[in-house]
């Protein structure tokens, strides 16, 4: 499964898969309970695969965050999201001992693994999984 068809919209908890498109916008399934939900085209939608986070020299793709987490884990679940945040900032520099402390919030941190905890029991996130979608993305460039 890929991140390209995993959403994060905006004032909605959770993260929805894109099942189809419409012409006002489209219809996507929740992640957390099941449910079909239709959004259009004026709400703020992200896709997990276009997001990136700020380091002292580059921008890392969420999907190489991702893959470090889930080798630190051993593909389980990562802490959890409520944790104090000195422990989480602690946690996440493991994870990316270079990330920008000034542009990377707590808050960006604490969604990061969120949705990591989210996506890991539905299988999105596995190290060969990742390691795949890296590789795709890196060739697509290329082109």
């Amino acid at each position: 499964m890929s991140l390209e068809k995993v959403l994060a919209i905006s004032g909605k908890p959770g993260l929805y898969e894109l099942k189809v498109q419409t012409r006002s916008g489209f219809v996507a399934d929740s992640l957390l309970d099941g449910k079909k939900v239709t959004v259009n085209m004026r709400s703020n939608v992200s896709l997990l695969s276009e997001i990136a986070i700020y380091t002292y020299e580059k921008e890392v793709k969420l999907a190489e965050v991702f893959l470090k987490i889930a080798q630190k884990e051993n593909n389980e679940m990562a802490i959890s999201h409520k944790e104090s945040d000195d422990k989480l900032k602690a946690y996440f520099l493991e994870i990316l001992p270079d990330y920008d402390q000034d542009r990377v919030y707590t808050s960006d941190i604490k969604k990061i693994i969120n949705w990591y905890n989210i996506l890991q029991p539905k299988g999105f996130v596995t190290t060969e999984s990742l390691e795949k979608e890296i590789t795709k993305n890196k060739e697509d460039k290329a082109e």
